[in-house]
């Protein structure tokens, strides 16, 4: 929709834009349905930034409802599916956006398409669950299926609604996009909530009663009672129309685009968002990142190009930032694993500190990892995880990873400083300053 508007904006009644969207809402925060879920956040209008009659009162001819079912590139046709009257539909474009976004991963085992077993990604889903919430008992079990950001916002709010809830996860830690040392704060945390940790323990299946519905999760490390099942397994592109259509996808099957959002060897054909492919600055590498603020800057820098002008999407460095129970969760740039994988030599700076002058009585503890290339001495990625004040500290190694920066430069970076906000040496300073000094040669010669 951020591209639809863009382009309309731009070229007024010169360009007719027609949106197919086979859901019922338009412009909303998907990453807002866990806080909905919780009861933090009223839902779900509250979510919705813009309905589908301001788009409409926009000039967009949007159609809600209605599946794109394949791809004529060649006649520049979309066959579509009016999937209220269930009939066929052909819309012919000069200009095609591709923005499918991105589907949840549903593990291929027995019973998990089994009542009561959830997926979160759209508002339904979110009324879904609630729904179902509202008809279970008291001590009802709650059993979520992987612990990444959408698996652990929703373990706390299955907490915030009085249920035992259970957290099953492959890896050896939750947040798999931290490095495991720090993943293990995030656990002991989830832990003193009351939440049940499982990691390095893999789904076998669902078990379902007489009903249908799910009674059961049976793992790796034995069965689990449960009444409701939430799958935070992450997602994974949906580009069955693009492969069906021979767009080019990439290793990590989204659709490669360039840096205008133009699909190569496919003339007036665009794609953005959770479908695509992004460009990493830190590792040079083609990367999956369904990230609401990418796509949202890719859906404008499309439209912007759709609608006469130019502009292009410069790529990422993997931001991102959340929350569990107290603890605040922030990284940018590359863990070690990252940084392993694209042939870095790297030095790692730890460091304890907190959130304010520690004097203050809000004082609380953050801990940072800073990860730096040797010989160069340039960051490749930071790790915040504290309490209140901390995660948004991951910005300023964000913006320091974005312009190449070195760890020793970033020591001298003008930042703020009040005892109510920090201590006179900021954590980002500190955790730069150590990590500089590990680059140091024996004796600091």
């Amino acid at each position: 929709m951020s591209a639809a508007a863009q382009a309309k904006r731009l070229r007024g009644d010169d360009l007719e834009v027609v949106v197919l969207d086979r859901g019922r809402h338009t412009s909303y925060s998907a990453c807002g349905i866990p806080y909905w879920v919780g009861g933090e956040v009223d839902g779900p209008d509250a979510l919705v930034a813009r309905s589908p009659e301001e788009h409409r009162r926009r000039g967009l001819d949007l159609r809600l409802r209605t599946e794109a079912v394949g791809l004529d590139l060649a006649a520049g046709v979309v066959h579509a599916r009016d999937l209220d009257a269930g009939t066929d539909l052909r819309f012919g474009y000069d200009h095609l956006l591709h923005a499918t976004g991105a589907v949840p991963v549903r593990p291929p085992v027995p019973g998990i398409d089994a009542a009561g077993v959830f997926g979160v990604q759209v508002l339904d889903d979110g009324q879904a669950v609630i729904d179902h919430l509202a008809g279970l008992p008291d001590g009802a079990r709650g059993v979520v299926v992987g612990a990444g950001y959408i698996g652990v916002e929703m373990a706390e709010a299955l907490v915030r609604h009085g249920l035992r809830v259970t957290v099953v996860d492959k890896a050896p830690e939750p947040m798999t996009t931290l490095d495991p040392d720090m993943g293990a704060m995030v656990h002991r945390e989830m832990e003193c909530l009351g939440i049940d940790v499982r990691t390095g323990t893999g789904l076998l299946g669902v078990e379902t009663g007489a009903d249908g519905a799910v009674r059961a999760v049976v793992t790796e490390d034995g069965t689990l009672p449960a009444d409701v099942v939430v799958l935070g397994l992450g997602v994974r592109p949906a580009t069955g129309l693009a492969r069906e259509a021979g767009l080019p996808l990439g290793d990590a099957g989204g659709v490669r685009t360039d840096l205008r959002m133009a699909v190569p060897g496919h003339e007036g054909v665009w794609a953005a968002g959770d479908c695509v492919e992004v460009f990493d600055r830190v590792s040079q590498s083609w990367l999956h990142v369904p990230l609401g603020t990418h796509a949202n800057k890719q859906g404008r820098v499309a439209g912007t190009n759709l609608g006469g002008g130019y502009a292009t999407f410069p790529g990422v460095v993997r931001t991102a930032i959340s929350k569990v129970c107290g603890l605040e969760i922030g990284r940018t740039g590359l863990t070690e694993r990252d940084a392993r994988a694209a042939g870095f030599r790297y030095v790692v700076g730890r460091i304890e500190s907190t959130t304010t002058a520690g004097y203050m009585p809000a004082a609380r503890s953050l801990h940072v990892k800073v990860l730096a290339e040797v010989g160069s001495g340039r960051l490749l990625g930071a790790q915040v995880v504290g309490f209140e004040g901390s995660a948004k500290r991951i910005d300023v190694f964000a913006t320091a990873l974005w312009n190449r920066m070195t760890v020793d430069e970033m020591t001298g970076m003008d930042l703020s400083y009040a005892p109510p906000f920090s201590p006179v040496w900021d954590a980002v300073l500190i955790a730069a300053r150590k990590t500089a000094d590990l680059l140091q040669p024996p004796g600091g010669g």
